[in-house]
C-alpha cells in the first residue's frame, strides 16, 4: 500500500511525470546502456530499443502502476505485474538489476523535471518504484522456483530435430533437450526465449510461442521472418533462424514462461474461444494440440484471420486438430480467399452473427490493431472483460486498465 503522504504527492505530480515519461525513459535507457553496455548483450531487444517500443512499454507500466495505486489503494494491478514478471523471467532478470534500473531511472527523472523533483516528490516516487519492484521480485522468485531453476539461470541447449517450412515466411523448428535432462514443464499457450549470437558478437533474445502440445520431450516453435520496412530493418533473430538454422543445429532456449495459458485438467468443461490473426495463431495451435492430447470434450471455437490460405501458418494442422475434438469448430477469414479454403469467409474478421459459447474463456493473439478491434467486438457481444485473455508479441503497448 502507498502511504497517505506519498499518495497525495503522486496524485499531484502524476500528470507532469506521465507527460514527461517518454523523455524520461529515453534518457534512462541512453544513460544506462552508456554505462552498462553489457546489458545489451542478451538482455534487451535492440530492435525494440531502436523503435521506441521498449521505452513506451516501460512508461506505460510505470504510469499504469501508479494510477492503480491511487485508484485502488488496497490492491495491486496483478494482471500488469504478472505479465511483466513472466517477461522478465523469460530473459533472466534478477533482483540486483532493480537497483541498477532505479539508479538510472531516477537520475533521468531528476534531469528531465529539474527543480520540480523536491525531496518529497523524489521520496514519493521512490516508494512507488520499490512497491512495484518488490512485487515483481517476489513474483519472479516464484516463477524461477516453479521452473526449477536458480534466478536468472533459465538457459538450456536444445537440438533441432526437424525444420519445416509452413509458408514462404514461416518456419517451424521441432526441438529436444541437448543435455539429456527431461524437458521442463510447460503450459499450453506459453512461450520460450531463444538466445542467439549475432554476427557482431552480441546475443539477442526473442520470445516464440510453443506451437505444439507442450507435454512430452519435444517442443516446437514457429517463427515468422520479420521483413523490414522503409522505417525498420529486417528482424535480426527471425532472419538468422530462417537463413542459418537446420536440423542437427543447437539453439539456446529459456524455460517456458507466460501468464496466458490453458487451464488443462482433463475434466475441465469451461468453453474455450481461440481468436487470432497471422502468426498469432501459433499459441492457439499449441492449445488445440494439448486439448487433443487430453481427449477434451469441452466446447472449443477457433476463429482465425489471415491474408490468404497460403499465408495461414499451420492451417492444415489446425483444421485437423479441430476435427479430432468432438466439441470444436473453426471459422477462418481471408482477405484473399482461394479454392483451397472454400468454406472460409472473405475479408477481415467480423463477429456479427457468430454464436459465441456462454461463459467461455477467450484467448486473443495477433497484431495490436486486430486485438483492439476484436476485443471491442467481444465486449459488444456480451463477453465479460475478465474472460478475455490476450498475448502480445513483444513489449506490451496495450496495457488496458483494471476493468480489462
Amino acid at each position: 500500500m502507498l502511504s497517505a503522504e506519498s499518495a497525495a504527492v503522486i496524485r499531484a505530480t502524476l500528470p507532469a511525470v506521465a507527460g514527461a515519461l517518454d523523455e524520461i525513459t529515453t534518457r534512462f535507457y541512453g544513460a544506462m546502456f552508456y554505462d552498462r553496455p553489457e546489458l545489451l548483450d542478451g538482455m534487451f531487444n535492440r530492435a525494440n530499443q531502436a523503435s521506441g517500443a521498449q521505452r513506451r512499454a516501460l512508461a506505460g507500466s510505470i504510469a499504469g502502476f501508479a494510477t492503480a495505486l491511487l485508484d485502488a489503494p488496497d490492491t495491486r494491478p496483478d494482471v500488469l505485474l504478472d505479465r511483466i514478471a513472466h517477461k522478465h523471467a523469460a530473459v533472466g532478470v534478477t533482483e540486483d538489476q532493480y537497483t541498477i534500473v532505479h539508479k538510472y531511472l531516477f537520475g533521468a527523472i531528476a534531469e528531465v523535471l529539474g527543480d520540480a523533483v523536491t525531496p518529497e516528490v523524489a521520496a514519493a516516487w521512490d516508494e512507488v518504484y520499490w512497491l512495484m519492484a518488490g512485487a515483481l521480485i517476489s513474483r519472479e522468485a516464484r516463477l524461477y522456483q516453479d521452473a526449477g531453476v536458480e534466478p536468472g539461470q533459465i538457459w538450456r541447449p536444445w537440438t533441432v530435430v526437424e525444420r519445416r517450412t509452413e509458408t514462404p515466411d514461416v518456419v517451424s523448428f521441432l526441438l529436444c533437450p541437448a543435455d539429456g535432462r527431461p524437458a521442463p514443464h510447460a503450459r499450453a499457450g506459453q512461450y520460450v526465449s531463444v538466445r542467439v549470437l549475432m554476427a557482431d558478437g552480441v546475443h539477442q533474445l526473442r520470445q516464440y510461442s510453443l506451437s505444439s502440445d507442450p507435454g512430452g520431450e519435444l517442443r516446437r516453435i514457429t517463427v515468422k521472418r520479420v521483413a523490414g520496412t522503409a522505417d525498420t530493418p529486417d528482424g535480426e533473430v527471425s532472419n538468422m533462424l530462417h537463413h542459418h538454422v537446420r536440423a542437427g543445429d543447437e539453439l539456446t532456449l529459456s524455460a517456458p514462461f507466460g501468464d496466458i495459458f490453458l487451464d488443462d485438467p482433463a475434466d475441465a468443461t469451461t468453453p474455450v474461444v481461440l481468436v487470432s490473426a497471422g502468426i498469432g495463431g501459433t499459441p492457439m495451435t499449441g492449445i488445440l494440440a494439448h486439448l487433443t492430447a487430453l481427449g477434451s470434450t469441452r466446447p472449443v471455437l477457433v476463429l482465425h484471420a489471415d491474408r490468404s490460405p497460403a499465408d495461414h501458418a499451420l492451417r492444415t494442422e489446425t483444421s485437423g486438430l479441430v476435427r479430432q475434438l468432438p466439441g470444436a469448430r473453426a471459422i477462418f477469414w481471408y482477405e484473399h480467399p482461394g479454392p483451397e479454403a472454400p468454406d472460409a469467409r472473405e475479408g477481415l474478421m467480423n463477429l456479427d452473427g457468430i454464436e459465441l459459447p456462454g461463459k467461455a474463456t477467450v484467448f486473443l493473439c495477433g497484431p495490436l490493431p486486430f486485438m483492439r478491434d476484436i476485443r471491442a467486438q467481444l465486449l459488444s457481444a456480451g463477453v465479460p472483460p475478465r474472460s478475455i485473455r490476450y498475448e502480445v508479441f513483444g513489449p506490451d503497448l496495450w496495457l488496458p486498465g483494471p476493468a480489462a
